[in-house]
């Protein structure tokens, strides 16, 4: 896929545009070609390279965690993913990451810095939920205590059928666990469909990791590190969203420690601004530069590559906003577009919609961005061929919305075609907001 790269020199101090887009493909796996098979060894590879995996409940397509292995290796079974992700004492575990997402099981110690955060704002303040509902949060514990891992549904309490609170009709129950999850009490020991099950976390998480929680500053430190790692280049603020921690001057420390040990080294990326001044940015030590990406790629919206909508434009000149939230007749790209990634750029959306009943996969819309090569659409309908196959689905339907459509049409001339504008919201899972990625009761900036 990729020719040879060159390394950087640790004098070397500017990247062009077009180099630190490569540098961050590189970085998160689009250098490399998708294997003739992608089983365990190339999941767990990509999901380091990535280092965490966001979770978000729409299904419109297919559920967001499962697209950025798609998008990097190629079709897989699913159920492998399922059985590293969902095995009760298995590798990964979900936490509060980057918003909900899957992280290795033994990262849980990087954590504690935030748990203890989430107890102190969410169970520490008198009159609020916490304090007012202690009762029920004890009962809910001595269940899970009692009766091992149980999802929602599985707990009874008099008290659920009071009146809901506003955090997505949850009741008291579904608030108690979310607390407790928050706070590192409790940790998720897979899912049933897509309802989460609930345990303490003891009976999830290995003794040996927790015994081990990191220090605050240690734990941003390497998470720090990480970030840096799995974007290749970048700016402070790129570092201080992948995980979502609001202590910018943290993050300030923990660049200035890794520039001394000589993991990262200050750079300018050519276009890179800041209030009208050259942004400051880091390079890992270990980030190459190929001289060529040929990648092509359908996105999620949660994909580390586009999940930063700022970086998104720094590197790609691609404003992207998910329209799930936009009323229908305002939609500009359509309920849920995902990125086109072609080559090192990113050159177009697609709304997607499985028709699971006429098993068809259904461009809703299809747009071009700025820059598109020549052969961008012949290289999306490959992979939208490819996408109908991972879902199990027979055809293809283009719809006959968007400046893209009539040239995906002519690449796909075994495809129907179909009238589609800015469509509905579709039914989620019982226990998740829409769109959000998020699960809890936590705003952005009080995350870390």
């Amino acid at each position: 896929m990729s020719e040879p790269v060159t390394r950087l020199t640790p004098v070397r101090s500017t990247l062009s545009a077009a180099e630190a887009r490569r540098v961050a493909l590189a970085a998160q796996g689009f250098g490399r070609a998708r294997p003739a098979a992608a089983g365990t060894r190339q999941l767990n590879g990509a999901l380091a390279r990535m280092s965490t995996l966001q979770i978000d409940s729409v299904n419109v397509f297919a559920r967001s965690h499962y697209m950025p292995l798609f998008s990097r290796l190629g079709a897989y079974d699913t159920a492998t993913l399922d059985r590293l992700l969902f095995e009760r004492r298995g590798p990964y575990v979900e936490y509060w990451a980057h918003m909900a997402a899957f992280i290795p099981a033994t990262d849980w110690g990087l954590f504690d810095f935030r748990m203890r955060a989430m107890r102190a704002k969410y169970g520490s303040k008198p009159g609020g939920w916490f304090d007012a509902n202690r009762d029920i949060v004890d009962w809910v514990r001595a269940e899970l205590a009692d009766r091992g891992p149980l999802r929602p549904a599985e707990i009874e309490h008099d008290a659920k059928t009071a009146a809901r609170g506003p955090w997505w009709d949850w009741d008291v129950v579904k608030h108690a666990l979310e607390h407790l999850w928050l706070f590192g009490e409790v940790a998720i020991a897979g899912r049933r469909g897509f309802e989460r099950r609930y345990a303490l976390a003891e009976q999830v998480i290995p003794r040996e990791v927790l015994d081990a929680p990191v220090a605050r500053e240690d734990a941003i430190l390497e998470l720090v590190r990480r970030a840096a790692r799995a974007y290749g280049v970048a700016t402070a603020a790129d570092i201080a969203d992948y995980w979502r921690i609001a202590d910018r001057k943290a993050i300030t420390a923990a660049l200035d420690d890794l520039v001394d040990a000589g993991e990262l080294q200050p750079v300018n990326v050519e276009g890179w601004t800041t209030a009208g001044r050259p942004a400051k940015a880091w390079l890992h030590a270990d980030a190459a530069v190929p001289r060529r990406i040929d990648a092509a790629a359908i996105l999620t919206p949660f994909d580390p590559v586009v999940w930063f909508r700022d970086r998104a434009e720094r590197l790609f000149d691609f404003e992207y906003r998910i329209e799930i939230y936009t009323p229908a007749p305002k939609r500009r790209y359509g309920y849920y577009s995902l990125p086109v990634l072609i080559g090192d750029d990113i050159v177009g959306r697609v709304d997607l919609k499985a028709d699971r009943a006429a098993s068809t996969l259904l461009v809703q819309s299809a747009w071009w961005e700025h820059g598109k090569p020549a052969h961008a659409a012949a290289r999306l309908a490959d992979e939208l061929r490819l996408a109908a196959n991972w879902q199990g689905l027979e055809s293809l339907s283009v719809s006959r919305w968007g400046d893209a459509v009539e040239d995906l049409a002519r690449a796909l001339p075994e495809a129907a075609r179909h009238d589609a504008g800015p469509a509905e919201p579709v039914p989620l899972a019982p226990d998740e907001p829409a769109g959000s990625g998020a699960r809890g009761p936590v705003p952005l900036a009080s995350t870390g």
